[in-house]
């Protein structure tokens, strides 16, 4: 699959809208094979995040937590020595011993420009251009979010009990099984752009990316869920490649789409995207997928050699043919 030609973009449709809805590593993922179809794309990221750089800037400054804004700009930028040359400068990180230590330098500027400009969409949309981004990254919310979940077995000495976990990094490394999550505040100020770019998209998409704290907490912000209803977009769910670790910890393809509607009832989806090695069980796959409203589509995702690593060509082929 290396060898294959990267797709380019759409016939005649360069600029067909596409937002894509998640946070950190499986957002970047589905950005570097989007930018390779449209120069139209919109990451709406979490900001929930209070783990590392991001939380100690954001208990530091009292901001968005910048790290999952940071790796989607990074993700998006040009294919260019200048664009590369920036990507890498944001995503460098301080090593030694002193303060900085830990610090993502993109992390620093991004709060920065926050600090000067006084507008986040403003100074998010500056490291854009910086970067000669194919698209733009806007929050999810114009507040951070903490995430509450109500974990089973999050003490190991009480295994069977269940108890309320709060905040993203605790929740993402619990030994626990997550029963139910929320967020803190549960009506926070939206992003007027993001739901704009909702409302305005030709395709939405969610996924790939950890479920409970970067998928899930986009259908839990009711101004940004209403979006998601209301749009004439099209709506795509690209499942992860891994469905059975870390927070869906023993989850099956089938059991995240019943997450997915025990969340967002009132949320139909068109496409379910998922690599053959998480369709264990096609047929409830497919049955789960048409509750949903949706048609599964099996097709190869993941880098040959690396489970649980997506291939951007390989995703970007993918998409092509489900949106082309």
């Amino acid at each position: 699959m290396t060898a294959m030609t990267p797709p380019g973009p759409f016939a005649g449709s360069h600029t067909r809208r596409i937002v894509a809805l998640g946070g950190g590593h499986g957002l970047s993922a589905a950005l570097t094979a989007l930018r390779l179809l449209t120069d139209n794309v919109t990451a709406v990221v979490t900001v929930a995040d209070d783990g590392g750089s991001s939380g100690r800037l954001r208990e530091d400054f009292d901001v968005l937590p910048p790290g999952d804004l940071r790796m989607a700009l990074a993700a998006l930028c040009d294919d260019s020595e200048w664009g590369h040359t920036w990507r890498d400068v944001l995503q460098h990180r301080f090593a030694g011993q002193g303060e900085l230590r830990g610090h993502a330098l993109g992390n620093l500027m991004i709060v920065s420009i926050w600090e000067l400009l006084g507008d986040t969409v403003r100074g998010l949309d500056l490291v854009g251009r910086l970067l000669g981004a194919r698209g733009r990254v806007l929050p999810m919310a114009a507040e951070p979010l903490e995430i509450v979940a109500e974990i089973v077995g999050h003490d190991p000495g009480r295994p069977d009990e269940a108890v309320l976990v709060r905040g993203q990094h605790r929740v993402a490394s619990s030994p626990g099984v997550v029963r139910s999550i929320g967020i803190v505040p549960t009506c926070p100020a939206p992003c007027a752009e993001a739901l704009d770019a909702v409302g305005s998209a030709d395709w939405v998409m969610l996924g790939p990316g950890s479920w409970f704290t970067s998928v899930m907490p986009h259908l839990l912000v009711p101004d940004l869920a209403d979006a998601l209803v209301a749009t004439p977009a099209r709506r795509l769910l690209n499942l992860n490649l891994e469905v059975h670790k870390g927070e869906t910890r023993d989850f099956r393809a089938e059991d995240h789409l019943r997450s997915f509607a025990a969340n967002a009832p009132d949320l139909r989806l068109d496409v379910v995207l998922a690599d053959p090695s998480v369709v264990t069980d096609a047929a409830a796959v497919r049955s789960a997928a048409a509750d949903v409203g949706a048609e599964l589509v099996v097709a190869p995702v993941a880098t040959r050699g690396q489970p649980g690593v997506h291939d951007p060509l390989r995703l970007a082929a993918a998409l092509r043919d489900v949106i082309g």
